[in-house]
Parts: structure tokens; C-alpha cells; sequence
């Protein structure tokens, strides 16, 4: 079986500590609880990822200013924010600032585990991006300069003519390595070699 997903409650109130311990350990997550952001932020470096519960008032340092530290510091956990009745003004302010969801205490289990799977969605779907990356970074690797440079003309959207124009090749010299570019990458039409192209970062800010 696989390890358990983690969640760390952050929270200055030892009583929703101890009640959302127990509703998620029950749930088949591992738990780690923190009374503030203070201290969570001071270990969050070695800590193993997980989900954030994070809640808004907390003394020394609200949940927002939290989240705009792991930010800064490249802490890429998703956040799902805890906030009393009003606080849903600072909630939407924490979705901006790339909160996966909120919930309004006092909040009961299903929409507490419906919050967390997005968030570990999300986990899901960065460290499948990654991958993603890391494969056509491999693929871009066997690519000669000048198909790179032809890859990047195709990302972009522009037709053989213009690419062969703005490299001073041919069309025939662009569509033969447009080939080579197939090839190399097995793709099984052009839709497949253009998502390892945007994997690897081409044809960005067109």
C-alpha cells in the first residue's frame, strides 16, 4: 500500500487541532499539527509535502501572511484555508493568492475531504507536469541546433514558409526536418510533437 497522504493542520485553537486530527486520521491520512504559523514556517523546509490546512486569525502571524511566505520561499504545498464566520473577504484574497479552496467553520467531514482531494489534485497534476518536462527536456536533448530552432518556428504557429524565411532555409529543408523532429520523437502526428514542445517551454509568450 502506499504511503499515507500527509496533512498539516495549522491552527492556534488546540480544539479544531484535536477534532480535524482525529476526522482525517480516521480518514486514513498521516497528521502533523502546528498551534502557529510561526513555528510551522520554521520547519516547514524539512518537512515531508503534504496539504496545508492553514487557518486566517492566528496571533504573531495570520494565515495569509503564512501563505505569502511559502510562497516567497518556493514552499509549492497546495493551502486550504480555515476561516471563522466573515472572514470570506480574506478567504477569496487567500484563493487569489493560489489558495485551493476554503471552508467556514465550523465545517463538517465530507467538505473537509472534498477540499483536501483538490488539493492533493493538484499535487498530482504539478508532479505529473514535471515529469512531463523532464521526459521532453530528454527528447529536445537529441534534437540537432537547427531543428531546435525549427521546433521553435512550429510552437509558435508559423508555416514552413515563414520558419524557412527566418532561419534562410528552404520550405523543403524545413519540412525535412520537421520529419527528423517527428522521428526522433515517435510522435504519431504533429498534435503529438507539439506537446512535448510545450512541455520543454517552447513557443512561450506568442
Amino acid at each position: 500500500m502506499s504511503e499515507r497522504r500527509l496533512i498539516h493542520i495549522v491552527d492556534d485553537e488546540d480544539a479544531i487541532r484535536r477534532s480535524v486530527s482525529f476526522m482525517l486520521k480516521t480518514s486514513g491520512f498521516a497528521v502533523e499539527a502546528w498551534s502557529s504559523g510561526v513555528a510551522f514556517l520554521k520547519e516547514v523546509k524539512h518537512l515531508q509535502s503534504g496539504c496545508i490546512l492553514l487557518d486566517v486569525r492566528m496571533p504573531e502571524m495570520d494565515g495569509l501572511e503564512v501563505q505569502k511566505l511559502l510562497g516567497e520561499r518556493g514552499i509549492a504545498m497546495p493551502v486550504v484555508i480555515l476561516t471563522g464566520h466573515g472572514d470570506v473577504s480574506i478567504a477569496v484574497r487567500a484563493m487569489k493568492a493560489g489558495a485551493v479552496d476554503f471552508l467556514e467553520k465550523p465545517f463538517d467531514k465530507a467538505s473537509l475531504l472534498q477540499a483536501i482531494d483538490a488539493a492533493f489534485d493538484r499535487i498530482d497534476q504539478s508532479e505529473n507536469a514535471a515529469a512531463r518536462a523532464e521526459d521532453a527536456t530528454i527528447l529536445i536533448g537529441a534534437l540537432t541546433a537547427r531543428e531546435r530552432d525549427v521546433l521553435e518556428g512550429l510552437a509558435k504557429g508559423l508555416p514552413n514558409k515563414t520558419i524557412a524565411f527566418d532561419l534562410g532555409i528552404s520550405p523543403r529543408t524545413v519540412e525535412v526536418h520537421r520529419a527528423n523532429i517527428m522521428a526522433k520523437f515517435d510522435a504519431r502526428s504533429f498534435s503529438d510533437a507539439l506537446r512535448i514542445a510545450f512541455a520543454a517551454g517552447y513557443g512561450q509568450g506568442v
